[in-house]
């Protein structure tokens, strides 16, 4: 039988005092917390799967809280997630309850989040995104000590990015930023949002990595590209955060790497 396969870790890095990354997969969700050990689910294919981060915008009041309330929600919505329309639709609702929140209590004011996920149908392959969290298709893993056959030559390119940075264009040199244009919540006053959202056919064997800029930022998409070349599933989500760790851990990094098997 066709199955999915979740393996997923989050970790406040090193110079941050608490995590403000949540994340979602399938009913099950993440906030907040601490797993150095990566965690592994598998779901039947069949039925829409959601796979999300949400990375709380940091300098501003209770990100923990608007990237939890992202994720419990999409866990809500999830098996009604069936086409571009839909998660449109949910992605507009959380942005509203972002706000709504906000606005109870004051302590929470301008509280913001992005979000960057997938959902996989049974034939298609969903991506979504509002900021620069991070939706990227990875090829197979070879033999790197997993158990693994058929190691692709050096010369393949393995990383593709699937979703869109809500980013502005940046200067010679220079290969990230933490500036973004648009995300959830985020503002004194309600702004909409305009959410990348794709559709693509579903292929046995793809593997995607769902993560926070922790990740992407400190840790060169080469290094990114060797590891998952050469580990599958835990080790590979192991070996992802041991990298920005050692890069300095300046951010928090949640990690999904997801498998579509069958």
């Amino acid at each position: 039988m066709p199955y999915i396969s979740v393996t997923a870790l989050s970790h406040p890095g090193l110079r941050r005092e608490h995590n403000e990354d949540s994340l979602v997969v399938g009913p099950w969700t993440l906030c907040g917390t601490v797993t150095e050990n990566p965690q592994t689910m598998a779901f039947p294919l069949g039925r829409p799967l959601v796979v999300a981060v949400a990375d709380g915008i940091g300098g501003q009041p209770a990100g923990e809280v608007a990237s939890s309330l992202v994720v419990r929600r999409l866990a809500l919505f999830g098996p009604a997630l069936d086409g571009e329309e839909a998660v449109r639709d949910a992605l507009g609702m959380c942005n509203h309850a972002v706000y709504a929140a906000a606005d109870r209590a004051p302590e929470l004011a301008t509280m913001g989040t992005t979000v960057a996920g997938v959902v996989i149908l049974e034939k298609e392959l969903l991506v979504f995104n509002v900021g620069d969290s991070r939706v990227i298709e990875v090829g197979p893993a070879g033999d790197g000590g997993d158990g693994l056959a058929g190691a692709r030559a050096a010369t393949d390119d393995t990383l593709h990015q699937l979703s869109v940075d809500d980013s502005p264009a940046l200067p010679q040199g220079r290969r990230t930023t933490s500036i973004i244009t648009q995300a959830l919540g985020g503002a004194p006053a309600f702004s909409a949002i305009t959410p990348h959202v794709s559709t693509s056919p579903l292929t046995p064997g793809t593997r995607m990595l769902v993560c926070s800029d922790g990740l992407t930022d400190p840790v060169l998409d080469d290094e990114i590209d060797d590891i998952l070349r050469a580990h599958d599933g835990g080790r590979a989500v192991f070996e992802l955060w041991k990298a920005a760790m050692a890069a300095g851990g300046p951010d928090n990094v949640t990690i999904a790497l997801v498998s579509v098997t069958g």
